[in-house]
């Protein structure tokens, strides 16, 4: 099945894909079920549980701010940041909150969300179960959700709900795809780039016109989540007292501008836009998922690279660069994982690393053979990536850890276009490398905060 690109780019809330955006779509799709089976008004309290990762760090993603939200009917692309904190006070203060924003029922978020630490459901490391129950407290309906990455949810058999009826309802793209050879086959057979296939593929489902200004919409996101992050001082929320510094760097580099005599000027704007990104995305803010909110700033980062370093730059370089990106994104979420609680950080910064270093490659006239070549070279240097948040806030190391990988992505692309695609190691062996990697690794590197920098750095 073809994976638009805007199902890997979606606008979202901070500071997880996994754990906020991915918990609040599974909420509102419970509450909505409720509806759709005319099981509402049978409602009188609901109880929501969180296995494995969301159990372990859920707390410190804001899991439990997500499911109130989810429950009350809001979805992440629409939801008004600015005022999460006043819609969750009021339904701790009350005790209650209502069902789609109609049905008012208990819900005391102490008692009624349960974080459970030591069990994992079945399917997914993000695990969750909602039951809703009538005033004698029997059981209306009850379902599982996992969060499987970037804001992807599934249910209980590992499929989206309606998923046949959404599958048999899209038309087929002209240029399947699941491999990076199979991709490279078609650009080569057919003559035209990534960018141009992708595009291609995306028509099955909406107009060009559609295309282009649905990308343009995710990269003014994207620069308006940049911008919000350049201006914001202080701490960042939660117990590590993270000071954000994207505002200082950002005064820094307006008040020098082309750093006459400084190499290295060009590495401190992808700094700068990658910490003010994931900086907005720890506090909560509107960011974009690239392919998740904890990796959100590479994409950007090399993005405003490309619009400001690059000469001639403009809009049509930035669609390709975003279809390029998404179709390299596909791979990994078709062969492998983009969710850090499944195989590290390596699918989320590494995925986004690729992902950049590819996109890059393309908008700087890259072959498709050295576009593959560059995103392998992304990942490679990636493998083995831990997810390890201190305190299980995505903030140290995720936030510097997002201006590593856009500088990772930069020289991944000089490499590649350096030579002529011909490389020992292709694409679809690295992600295949990766997932084993991830299935390899200990539990408590991947996103439960048990191992790792999370455990010898001392919160205070």
């Amino acid at each position: 099945m073809h994976i638009s690109a805007f199902e890997i780019f979606k606008v979202g809330i901070g500071p997880s894909s996994s754990h906020t955006v991915g918990p609040m779509r599974a909420a509102r799709r419970f509450a909505l079920r409720l509806s759709d089976e005319g099981l509402l008004e049978r409602v009188s309290t609901v109880r929501a549980e969180l296995f494995g990762s969301l159990g372990f760090t859920g707390k410190g993603h804001g899991s439990d701010i997500a499911l109130i939200l989810g429950l009350e009917g809001e979805e992440p692309q629409l939801v008004d940041p600015d005022i999460i904190p006043q819609r969750v006070g009021k339904v701790t203060e009350e005790g209650r909150l209502s069902l789609l924003g109609t049905r008012p029922v208990a819900f005391k978020p102490a008692e009624s969300i349960i974080f459970h630490r030591r069990e994992k459901l079945p399917l997914h490391s993000n695990g969750m179960r909602f039951t809703a129950l009538d005033a004698a407290g029997e059981t209306v309906l009850q379902r599982v959700y996992y969060s499987v990455g970037g804001g992807f949810v599934v249910n209980h058999e590992g499929a989206p709900e309606g998923m046949a009826a959404i599958v048999h309802a899209r038309p087929p793209p002209p240029y399947p795809f699941d491999t990076g050879a199979e991709l490279l086959t078609l650009c080569n057979q057919h003559g035209v780039s990534i960018s141009t296939l992708m595009m291609e593929n995306e028509k099955s489902l909406r107009t060009e016109e559609e295309v282009r200004e649905g990308l343009l919409d995710i990269w003014r996101v994207m620069e308006s989540c940049a911008r919000r992050g350049c201006t914001r001082e202080g701490m960042l929320p939660g117990a590590l007292k993270v000071k954000r510094r994207a505002a200082a760097l950002h005064r820094k580099l307006k008040a020098n501008p082309h750093g006459p005599g400084e190499p290295l000027l060009a590495i401190d704007w992808v700094n700068l836009w990658a910490l003010s990104v994931n900086e907005e995305n720890a506090a909560g803010g509107r960011v974009v998922t690239a392919p998740t909110n904890g990796a959100a700033g590479v994409i950007p980062a090399v993005l405003h690279y490309y619009r400001r370093f690059v000469p001639n730059a403009d809009d049509e370089g930035t669609v390709r660069f975003l279809l390029t990106a998404a179709a390299i994104a596909t791979l990994y979420k078709k062969k492998a994982s983009i969710s850090g609680a499944e195989v590290g950080c390596q699918g989320e910064v590494g995925v986004a690393c690729s992902m950049a270093a590819g996109a890059l490659t393309e908008v700087l006239g890259g072959t498709p053979e050295q576009v593959e070549n560059a995103a392998e070279i992304g990942m490679e240097h990636n493998l083995g990536l831990t997810c390890d948040p201190v305190g299980g806030l995505v903030q140290v190391p995720c936030i510097e850890r997002n201006a590593m990988g856009g500088v990772k992505a930069l020289n991944a692309s000089r490499l590649a276009l350096s030579g002529d695609g011909k490389h020992k190691v292709s694409l679809d062996k690295v992600i295949a490398t990766m997932r084993q990697t991830g299935e390899d690794m200990s539990s408590k590197y991947k996103e439960t905060a048990r191992g790792g920098l999370a455990v010898n750095i001392i919160e205070c």
